[in-house]
Formats: C-alpha cells, sequence, structure tokens
C-alpha cells in the first residue's frame, strides 16, 4: 500500500504542456543570458580604458545593471531546471519542503513553483 505522499501528482495530460512550456521558458532566459553577456559594456572591445568620469560612471552602471538582471535569470533558469526535474521524477506539483500538493492556481501563475505557499511565505 503507497502512503499518502507517494499517491500524490497531477495528471499525466496536466502536465505535458507544462513541461513544453517550462522548456521553452528554459530556451528563452538561455537566449536572453546570452544576450545580456554580450551587451555587457565590460565586455565591448571598444571599451576605452581613460574614460571621462561620466563614461566611466555609465560603464559601471550598465555593468552593475546587466550583472543584476543575469543573477536573476540565473536564479529563474535553476527554478525552471528543478521543475523540470520533478516533472522527470514523477513529483511536479509537490511541495519539495512540506511533501503536500502545490495549488494548481499557484502552478497556473507560477508552473515553475517547488514549493506551497505556506512554505513558500516561511522562507521569505
Amino acid at each position: 500500500m503507497k502512503n499518502e505522499k507517494e499517491s500524490l501528482s497531477l495528471p499525466k495530460k496536466l502536465i505535458a504542456p507544462i513541461k513544453s512550456f517550462l522548456e521553452r521558458e528554459l530556451i528563452s532566459l538561455k537566449r536572453l543570458n546570452k544576450n545580456l553577456k554580450t551587451e555587457d559594456p565590460f565586455s565591448s572591445e571598444t571599451r576605452a580604458s581613460e574614460n571621462s568620469f561620466e563614461d566611466d560612471l555609465d560603464e559601471q552602471i550598465g555593468h552593475f545593471d546587466n550583472e543584476y538582471k543575469r543573477k536573476f535569470l540565473a536564479k529563474q533558469m535553476v527554478q525552471f531546471r528543478k521543475a523540470l526535474t520533478r516533472i522527470k521524477i514523477g513529483r511536479y506539483g509537490i511541495c519539495e519542503k512540506c511533501g503536500q500538493m502545490i495549488d494548481t492556481d499557484r502552478l497556473a501563475v507560477k508552473p515553475e513553483a517547488t514549493t506551497c505557499v505556506k512554505c513558500s511565505k516561511e522562507n521569505e
């Protein structure tokens, strides 16, 4: 006899389109990250070593903004990969903290969610 946690799962017909969506979004995030990498002012081949104060400040701000966006994208990509892994092992839609089902409304809004609202709030 299976215990309650082992019997929790979402229907496969519901998971298939979610998996496709997550895979497409992950590819899009990777592409965006690559573009951001090339747009970083510090990676420019035409970057002058001696800028005016204003130009140097613009480069610093542009680099900081770029790094911030790339770190955010990296976190998003990790979440998407975790969700795809959970689909693969048959644990998608089950909170990785408490083991209860994640509300389908939450998954509809944030398909990469791996924790329920209650556990997510506890982590904040």
